[in-house]
C-alpha cells in the first residue's frame, strides 16, 4: 500500500510539473508578444531585437513539455481526467508556440520597416490591448482550469475582431487617400492580420479548458454551446 501511494504521489507530482512549465511557457509567450508589439507601435528597434533573439526559447519549452506529456502517456497510461488534462497541454503548447511565431515575425517587421512612417502602427495600438488582455486572462484560467473564465474569455474575440475591422477600415481608406503608402499600409493590415489570430488562439486555449473539465469537445461549436459554462465551477 505505501508503495501505491508513493506511485500515486509522484504521479500527482509529474502532471503538476507539466502544469507549471505551461504557464512559465505562456509567461514567456506573453511577454514576447507585449515586446513585439511595443516595438512595433513604439519603433523600439532594440526590443524587437530581444523578441528575436529569445524566440528559440518559446519553441525548446514547447519540445520540452511535449516530451514530458509523451512519458507520461506512455509509462502512466492516464484515464479519464488526466488523459484530458494531458491531451489539453499538448494543444494548449501549441497554440502558445503559434502565437510565440507571431511575436517573432511582428518583430521582425518592426526592424524591416525602419523607415516606415509610424502613423499607420500606431493604429494598431488599440487591437493589440486587447489581444494582450485576452492572453494574460485565458492564461490565469488554464491555471486555475476555470470554466467560468474560459467561457467570458471566450467571448472577448468579438471585441478584437470589431477592433480589428475598424483598422481594416481605416487603412484601405488611408490607401486611397495615399496610394504611394500602400506597401507600408499592406504591411500594417498584415501584422493587424496576425494579432487578431491571436484571440482565436485564446478561443482555442478556452475550449482546451473546457474539454480538460468537462469531457466535451466544444471545438467548431455555436458560441451558445459555449455560454452554457458560464457560472460553472472550476475544476
Amino acid at each position: 500500500m505505501h508503495t501505491g501511494r508513493h506511485i500515486s504521489g509522484q504521479y500527482n507530482v509529474e502532471l503538476e510539473a507539466i502544469r507549471s512549465h505551461v504557464l512559465t511557457m505562456g509567461g514567456m509567450v506573453e511577454q514576447q508578444l507585449a515586446y513585439a508589439l511595443r516595438s512595433l507601435v513604439k519603433q523600439d528597434y532594440q526590443l524587437a531585437k530581444k523578441v528575436v533573439a529569445e524566440d528559440h526559447n518559446v519553441n525548446s519549452m514547447e519540445v520540452v513539455i511535449d516530451e514530458a506529456c509523451t512519458r507520461i502517456i506512455a509509462r502512466r497510461q492516464p484515464t479519464a481526467g488526466d488523459l484530458r488534462l494531458v491531451m489539453s497541454i499538448i494543444k494548449t503548447i501549441a497554440e502558445l508556440e503559434r502565437i510565440g511565431d507571431v511575436a517573432s515575425r511582428l518583430a521582425r517587421t518592426s526592424l524591416e520597416n525602419k523607415s516606415s512612417d509610424p502613423r499607420y502602427q500606431n493604429s494598431l495600438e488599440p487591437l493589440c490591448r486587447l489581444a494582450i488582455g485576452m492572453l494574460h486572462q485565458v492564461l490565469d484560467a488554464f491555471a486555475r482550469l476555470d470554466i467560468d473564465a474560459a467561457a467570458h474569455i471566450y467571448d472577448m474575440d468579438d471585441r478584437v475582431n470589431e477592433e480589428y475591422q475598424n483598422i481594416i477600415r481605416q487603412l484601405t481608406q488611408n490607401m486611397m487617400d495615399e496610394p504611394k503608402m500602400i506597401p507600408t499600409i499592406l504591411q500594417v493590415m498584415w501584422s493587424a492580420r496576425a494579432i487578431e489570430r491571436v484571440g482565436d488562439r485564446c478561443q482555442s486555449i478556452c475550449e482546451y479548458i473546457i474539454y480538460c473539465v468537462k469531457g466535451t469537445d466544444v471545438r467548431h461549436s455555436h458560441s451558445d454551446e459555449i455560454e452554457k459554462y458560464k457560472g460553472s465551477e472550476s475544476a
